[in-house]
């Protein structure tokens, strides 16, 4: 298994409440400009966590949560759908997402972007999925020493992600540092 990637044999890990506190849906919500919720993308959405909250967060007619682990998206199936109808879980490759052009107004990834071997492709990706005025949201570890979270050398700084997100055609692309492990990165796609 690449060291990078998240082990699915430690899933449970992606369940602990305390994720919400780290990350709260609040503080990401209030740095969006999202009038009215139709689509969500969740990319990289492992047990589909994130998903679940922004689910409660906003009324959604569907979250597609999108995973390259077939582990995840049988525990998805498994442990959330029923649940939750609204969370269709899919599987995807790293920089292939088999989801219509324009079809989201929100995609979102969450402690994933230091996963990826192309996060440039994967922006882009994203950028076909979601509809013309669509955003796009990005959490990841700050680039510092923690206890928690992968390896610090492969932490990204939030200026990366911002680069690959202008480069991708993006705009109103800004960076919020105020969480004490993670940063955000948010954007806009062109109208």
């Amino acid at each position: 298994m690449n060291e990078k990637k998240f082990d699915p044999k430690k899933l449970q890990k992606l369940n602990n409440p305390q994720r919400l506190l780290d990350i709260p849906p609040d503080y990401v919500w209030e740095k969006l400009n999202i009038e009215k919720p139709g689509v969500f993308v969740d990319i990289g959405a492992g047990t589909a966590f994130f998903s679940v909250a922004f689910l409660q967060k906003s009324k959604l007619s569907t979250i597609y949560a999108c995973d390259s682990s077939e582990v995840m998206i049988n525990w998805i199936k498994e442990n959330v759908v029923l649940k939750h109808p609204n969370i269709v879980p899919v599987k995807t490759e790293e920089d292939s997402i088999p989801l219509d052009d324009g079809i989201a107004d929100l995609v979102f990834m969450i402690n994933l972007h230091h996963e990826l071997d192309n996060p440039s492709m994967t922006v882009e990706e994203s950028n076909r999925i979601l509809k013309p005025g669509g955003n796009i949201f990005i959490v990841d570890w700050k680039k510092k020493k923690m206890a928690e979270g992968p390896p610090t050398q492969i932490r990204c700084l939030p200026e990366q992600v911002k680069k690959q997100l202008v480069n991708s055609g993006f705009k109103n692309v800004d960076f919020f540092n105020e969480l004490p492990k993670h940063f955000l990165v948010v954007g806009e796609k062109y109208q």
